[in-house]
């Protein structure tokens, strides 16, 4: 896999010639190097490609109050901050303001 050097967008393969799709640098290919990039499908067509925006919920949620705005749903995540005999820290995030704290077991 290799990089542009403008961009640093990933470079794919089209027709024998690596080219980047944001900025339209290309870079031929040797023979040889053609053997290594084998694609199955064109994905110049843009239509194909899925695009969310950046409030995609991931992460588990679960029932409790939030200080700050009252709302009732929050995500949450565990994370080991001190030793592995030591308890995780459980992190809490509002789903509704972003409000973030956390609360050690």
């Amino acid at each position: 896999m290799e990089f542009c050097p403008n961009c640093g967008k990933v470079l794919l393969p089209k027709h024998g010639i690596l080219h980047c799709y944001e900025c339209g640098y290309e870079k031929k290919l040797t023979k040889d190097e053609k053997k290594d990039y084998v694609i199955e499908q064109d994905v110049s067509d843009k239509q194909d490609i899925v695009v969310t925006g950046d409030k995609v919920n991931t992460l588990p949620t679960t029932k409790g109050l939030c200080y700050r705005c009252g709302n009732r749903e929050l995500e949450w995540w565990m994370v080991q901050m001190h030793h592995s005999d030591e308890a995780e820290t459980r992190f809490y995030r509002c789903t509704k303001c972003g409000n973030t704290w956390r609360r050690s077991n």
